[in-house]
């Protein structure tokens, strides 16, 4: 008997000693082996970036932790400009490779005489103007402008390239956001969109064209052009519940805003833009040259001048827009180059909502969508499927759910980048966090490792998403350009986004989930124990 007691005794303690072991002594000691670790390409929580020539190895982040992988913490409140820290970070410093004549959208003979000609263009027509307006007895303001070779806006479209709009230490974009900001105004005029729709207004559209919205082309004394988009919504309402995406407000602040994000992101993708507070009256209605736009001013009962697209009493999808009594905020974003120079072509969104009340698309009912968008050119190779999940991403940190079709210049062919144009709808909603919009990301579990580590490194204290933004936006003469709970919501929905990326690395595993950038490297070749 005391045997068997002694051998149940034994048992007993060898159980619970095995227990102790597996569950409380093994997890630390795997924990202690991480630590002594910089980096172990075996773990789904760890990711790193192949080393580049002269570049120093980025410090990277544990997915949850806000330590470095090496240990190291940094104070985020040590003072200083965050934004200038993050644009210091290594991620944001990786070399490019020296660009190809074929790389760059356009060359600089080409694209002076083909402004050249639109000056001179110009010049006879505005002659033509004012032999016109002298006989019929109507005084015409005259403005001095000059063709510089050497202006902004020229430079911004020298710039672009097949990896993006701008390089991120080009002198040109703060400098055109300057000019935006503050030069003078020669002409006013209807955008091209709404110039084709020529007033006319079907009812029975529940989405209307572009055109209806309330939108102009300005041109500066330098020849510069931007889009301006008027003020329609204070920067502290939402959107209500009720009002579905395809007829909400488009939101001046939301645009310029979209660019500081896109800019932070290191996308590049989003044309400048800058706001501006400008005098409908001496700066739109007096230099416009186009009696269509002339004919919809009136002046309010509160005795501010008003203006409104061309349906307003037709369909009624506009209503005017006042000053106070002059002076309206708005957008003003840069032109890209012409279409007859640089050609674009529009291309449906694969993820595309339904435009209609009651009507849902297949992504929308069926998991394995993106299975069969795999299977499709141009998503089937290369790098068009990665654009679409990084335009996805923003979309959703801005909250915009009117992502119907996406532009790519024909020159450079598949492997071009995706341009985020059109993102009034954004930022209406910070109470929200519109999950669909992540679908071709938590469809596809697919990610580029660069969008990723910027991500990670956004997420962090000393680089927080909110704070970068917040600094960028102060430079905005429109300040504030956001209200607090969209900055703040910018954080929760970057969260959100590395939660679906992390169940995807868990269920798929890192090689399956995470993709080199297709970008020439500039280093040596590596052996597999330097790339490890």
């Amino acid at each position: 008997m005391m045997r068997r007691d002694r051998l149940f005794l034994a048992t007993t303690l060898t159980a619970i000693f095995s227990a102790d072991l597996y569950f409380i002594l093994l997890p630390k000691l795997r924990g202690m082996g991480q630590g002594s670790r910089q980096f172990c390409s075996c773990g789904p929580n760890n990711l790193t970036l192949p080393r580049q020539e002269g570049i120093a190895t980025p410090q990277l982040f544990n997915w949850t932790s806000g330590s470095s992988l090496d240990g190291t913490t940094t104070d985020p409140t040590d003072g200083g400009s965050k934004l200038g820290r993050l644009f210091a970070h290594p991620l944001y410093n990786i070399q490019t490779p020296e660009l190809e004549p074929e790389e760059r959208l356009l060359q600089a003979e080409q694209l002076m005489e083909y402004y050249r000609k639109k000056v001179s263009r110009w010049e006879r027509h505005m002659k033509l103007y004012s032999e016109a307006a002298a006989v019929s007895n109507i005084t015409v303001t005259e403005h001095e402008v000059t063709f510089d070779p050497d202006a902004s806006w020229l430079k911004f479209h020298l710039g672009i390239s097949r990896y993006a709009l701008y390089s991120r230490d080009d002198p040109a974009i703060p400098q055109l956001l300057q000019d935006m900001e503050s030069m003078k105004l020669v002409s006013a005029d209807y955008t091209q969109d709404e110039k084709a729709l020529k007033g006319a207004c079907d009812c029975t559209q529940v989405v209307k064209p572009s055109g209806h919205h309330l939108k102009l082309a300005l041109k500066m004394r330098n020849f510069a052009k931007a889009m301006f988009k008027p003020m329609r919504q204070q920067r502290d309402e939402e959107t209500p519940e009720d009002i579905f995406y395809f007829v909400d407000f488009q939101r001046h602040n939301a645009e310029i805003a979209a660019f500081h994000l896109d800019r932070i992101l290191d996308f590049r993708r989003v044309p400048p833009v800058a706001g501006r507070l400008v005098n409908i009256t001496g700066e739109v209605l007096q230099v416009t040259h186009n009696e269509d736009l002339r004919a919809v001013f009136f002046t309010s009962p509160a005795n501010n001048t008003c203006f409104f697209a061309k349906c307003l009493y037709v369909c009624k999808t506009e209503y005017a827009v006042c000053g106070s009594p002059d002076l309206l905020e708005g957008s003003l974003s840069a032109y890209l180059p012409g279409l007859s120079i640089a050609p674009r072509i529009s291309i449906p969104n694969p993820w595309t909502r339904s435009y209609t009340f009651t009507g849902r698309e297949e992504w929308e009912v069926n998991p394995f969508y993106c299975d069969t968008i795999k299977q499709l050119y141009p998503y089937n190779s290369g790098n068009r499927l990665l654009n679409i999940i990084d335009m996805s991403i923003f979309d959703f940190l801005t909250g915009n759910m009117d992502r119907h079709h996406y532009e790519i210049f024909t020159k450079f062919g598949d492997e071009g980048f995706l341009l985020h144009l059109d993102n009034a709808r954004g930022f209406g909603k910070h109470s929200q966090d519109e999950m669909s919009i992540l679908a071709p990301l938590s469809q596809c579990c697919m990610i580029k490792r660069s969008t990723l580590l910027r991500l990670q490194l956004l997420a962090q204290p000393e680089y927080r998403l909110s704070d970068v933004m917040r600094e960028s936006l102060e430079g905005d003469p429109l300040r504030p350009i956001l209200v607090e709970p969209h900055l703040l919501a910018l954080d929760r929905r970057l969260q959100k986004i590395l939660r679906v990326i992390q169940r995807c690395v868990r269920r798929l595993g890192e090689d399956e989930v995470i993709t080199e950038d297709f970008v020439k490297s500039t280093a040596r070749p590596q052996t597999a124990t330097e790339t490890r």
